[in-house]
């Protein structure tokens, strides 16, 4: 009864996971609006009351995850002195290591452990086209969303927002509109971002598995969000992403000509565009190109500006600090003292937020490998890149030599874990659910033994 029950938590969790436009719990800090929290939490306590709980003892990957939060400890104990004097937004430098290392203990561990105990006695197909189909369902409430919100914030058509206020009444989600980009079901186009990171892969799969005209529906579903989410890094990304998917795909000969079919419909849909509306068309796609140029954005973006003076200033804080840091959770208390002049000048954001004592909120990092130079040194780095690095070795590796369901969950494995590391180049948080549970089901396609149902 309770393992059935943790289950069905496990999966609401999987659903909701996306839904983080309301206003939440703030005594759960970072997780206060992230709804799959609340039922990964709920979970994870059935599974302790249920009593048997069992871990991946066996895997590498597991214990280089053991190794990195260790050293994130250790990391922190040799600049205890530093720590215990740190004092920025109201916030002391202890605190802010417990807090931070909290936040990562339930992103690595307790989250990870409700997965590994959901899926360790599954089968591959099981966890296959569970998993896919909940996040397909999810897709559905994101896609229906999405569209009446691009109809309204898009192209301005006014009753769509009467018919967007209606999804109010669903659980976890308050709506809302940005100025010229969607959200969708998430609180805003980066978080929509990480979500369609998260899916990619696993819409993509339908391409492969299904045998009717449905097959392309969730993966041009994926696409079509990215494309209006107005999100660069899901741009790149999620095309990225779709480009791993392809070359797996041509590597078969059998799927070579549903490349032929995509790009086939991807002409077909420009010509019809054009065709409508030709000027829009083409004033909306020189806009994204133009977005993706990073080098004249620096000059005229607040975000990028923002977005490069953290990454510049963690290194800084790295230089003087190169093999330990300074401390999980740490890096504000020094990276404040190298804000470059080029991202400060006339930027309001450090202004009203980040240099700002009064503003409670710590400004983020931009980027995990930066932070992790700065806060964990050398040594802390080395150790997640080589977690990243395994797991996209391993699961191109399983790719190649497995066969059927087996070899449709390693390409989405090796999917997701591509697109985490990419993204993780502008965001400088461990709450990355997608990763963590691609982990764990890593750690299961890679076992040898051959389990059943029970």
């Amino acid at each position: 009864m309770l393992k059935q029950l943790y289950t069905i938590l496990f999966f609401l969790g999987l659903f909701f996971f996306a839904f983080n436009e309301f206003e939440g719990i703030p005594a759960l800090g970072e997780f206060q609006n992230e709804a799959g929290a609340f039922f990964f939490l709920a979970g994870f306590v059935v599974l302790l009351l249920h009593g048997k709980v069992g871990l991946p003892i066996k895997s590498p990957l597991f214990w280089l995850l053991i190794a990195f939060l260790l050293w994130c400890l250790v990391a922190t104990l040799f600049n205890l002195p530093t720590v215990l004097n740190s004092y920025f937004k109201y916030t002391g430098g202890l605190n802010r290591f417990i807090r931070q290392y909290i936040s990562l203990l339930l992103s690595c561990i307790v989250f990870f452990t409700l997965y590994w105990n959901v899926i360790k006695n599954m089968t591959v197909t099981d966890i296959l086209l569970k998993i896919r189909k909940v996040f397909f369902l999810s897709l559905i409430v994101a896609s229906a969303y999405g569209f009446i919100e691009t109809v309204y914030v898009v192209f301005h058509i006014g009753p769509a927002y009467t018919i967007l206020k209606l999804f109010g009444y669903l659980p976890f989600l308050e709506p809302k509109v940005h100025v010229d980009r969607i959200s969708s079901i998430s609180y805003e186009p980066p978080f929509l971002a990480i979500y369609l990171i998260t899916v990619a892969g696993w819409m993509f799969s339908y391409i492969i598995t299904e045998k009717r005209w449905f097959k392309f529906i969730p993966g041009l579903a994926v696409l079509v969000l990215t494309y209006f989410s107005g999100s660069r890094t899901a741009l790149l990304v999620i095309f990225i992403q779709l480009g791993v998917f392809l070359s797996f795909l041509y590597k078969t000969p059998k799927y070579r000509k549903y490349i032929g079919y995509a790009a086939g419909f991807v002409v077909f849909a420009a010509i019809a565009l054009l065709a409508y509306n030709a000027e829009k068309v083409i004033k909306s796609v020189e806009t994204k190109l133009e977005s993706l140029n990073f080098k004249d954005n620096l000059a005229n973006n607040v975000s990028n500006q923002s977005r490069f003076g953290m990454q510049y200033a963690s290194l800084k804080v790295w230089e003087e600090n190169p093999v330990d840091g300074v401390g999980f959770g740490q890096q504000t208390y020094h990276s404040r003292h190298h804000y470059p002049g080029w991202a400060t000048r006339n930027n309001y954001e450090f202004d009203l937020f980040y240099k700002n004592p009064k503003e409670k909120s710590f400004p983020p990092g931009y980027n995990i490998y930066t932070r992790l130079l700065a806060e964990t040194g050398l040594v802390g780095t080395l150790i997640f890149i080589f977690i990243i690095y395994l797991s996209i070795k391993k699961s191109r590796f399983l790719a190649r030599v497995k066969d059927g369901d087996e070899k449709v969950l390693a390409m989405i494995l090796l999917i997701t874990f591509t697109g985490f590391a990419i993204n993780w180049l502008q965001i400088d948080t461990f709450r990355m659910y997608g990763f963590w549970l691609s982990l764990a089901v890593l750690i299961k396609l890679n076992s040898n033994k051959v389990i059943t149902n029970e």
